[in-house]
């Protein structure tokens, strides 16, 4: 029985791996396992390098790239005597980067921390807190606050932060707002921008690309938490501000125009009405007008009816009461004719020498539903 035993030892191969002996199958199988392990990841790395690995440099690339967009300044916009009707000027947006907003491993003064600058930013701006806040939280990089801040707000979110000590994670960026000298004058003529600076109606739609410039670009390098590495080679794209343009509008003829067509239209009861002043040398629009009016600055406050009326409207007929304030009547509405006609008719008899120029009597208009004869 000793014998048979000591050949099974003998046939059992025995290896020594530093103070513990391990038999050869154990050894073996030890080793397919980091075999068939290292096999896998083998695999697994060539499937993300060349299967994987365009869409993940790509996402890579997205991560780690920081591109601060530089608003280009929107042209002016003239009359024909040099007075500014649509100006850009220089005013601020305010964004935030959320991470900066969390305390590692201490979640009760993140919380706190982040329910501080919600009620600071939302009390600085008017704008709801619960919104605000939801943003703080974010796990996005960046989140717009606000656009097209002024400076007087500025002045107060920085006394603020001073106040709070809160140094990194608000950033207040270089942009620009539009602002109509005149108000409501020319109104439907110059028309209005949105809230990236795109234009909507009137010159400033018709003209957009002209007026509206390239924007330009830094794009450098961010880590994790989306700050700018230093002393990373940075790409600038040169920002092309916008030209200007000038109209034949002329201010002086314009304000008189719109004074007495306000006079007429309300002396006479009438729902609205539009004026055209035309140089007969050169074809040039020296003023178009419409009344009722709407102020630029505010475009989106209803001046055709009261605001008890406005409220009253479904949403479509709000929409529909706006496109009707904003459209322009000269060109937007059907007119007769009218005495107006009477210039084809003498110039086509003067074509067909039926009659000569100053000839008394030729023509002769009793009644407005009566033919001329």
């Amino acid at each position: 029985m000793k014998t048979v035993e000591k050949k099974k030892q003998r046939n059992k191969k025995i290896y020594k791996i530093g103070d513990k002996a391990v038999s050869a199958k154990r050894l073996v199988a030890a080793m397919i396992i980091i075999l068939v392990l290292f096999s896998f990841l083998i695999v697994r790395l060539m499937w993300i390098q060349f299967v994987d690995g365009s869409e993940l440099k790509e996402l890579a690339s997205r991560q780690q790239t920081l591109n601060k967009i530089i608003s280009p300044k929107r042209g002016t916009i003239y009359d024909s005597t040099g007075k500014a009707l649509a100006i850009s000027a220089e005013v601020d947006t305010i964004t935030i980067n959320p991470a900066k907003f969390i305390i590692k491993d201490k979640p009760g003064e993140t919380l706190a921390l982040q329910e501080k600058v919600a009620k600071g930013l939302s009390e600085i701006f008017s704008l709801d807190y619960e919104t605000v806040l939801a943003q703080v939280q974010s796990t996005n990089s960046v989140e717009t606050i606000i656009k097209k801040v002024e400076q007087e707000y500025v002045d107060k979110l920085e006394t603020w932060m001073k106040e709070n000590e809160i140094t990194t994670g608000i950033n207040i960026d270089a942009d620009n707002k539009r602002y109509y000298p005149y108000g409501s004058l020319a109104a439907h003529v110059i028309g209005f921008t949105g809230t990236d600076s795109q234009g909507l109606y009137g010159i400033e739609s018709k003209w957009d690309s002209t007026l509206q410039g390239t924007s330009g670009k830094i794009v450098t390098t961010k880590d994790v938490s989306g700050n700018e590495i230093s002393g990373n080679a940075q790409q600038y794209v040169e920002v092309e501000n916008g030209s200007d343009l000038y109209l034949t509008i002329d201010v002086n003829i314009q304000t008189t125009v719109e004074k007495y067509l306000k006079q007429g239209v309300e002396e006479n009861e009438a729902d609205a009405g539009s004026a055209i002043v035309m140089d007969p040398d050169t074809g040039d629009i020296l003023a178009m007008a419409t009344y009722p009016t709407y102020d630029l600055n505010d475009p989106y406050t209803i001046t055709t009816m009261s605001e008890e009326e406005y409220n009253a409207l479904s949403t479509e007929e709000k929409r529909d009461a706006m496109y009707e304030m904003w459209s322009d009547r000269n060109f937007s509405k059907t007119y007769e004719p009218g005495s107006t006609f009477k210039l084809i008719v003498a110039a086509a008899a003067l074509e067909e020498d039926i009659t000569d120029t100053d000839v008394a009597n030729d023509f002769n208009c009793m009644r407005i539903y009566r033919s001329c004869r």
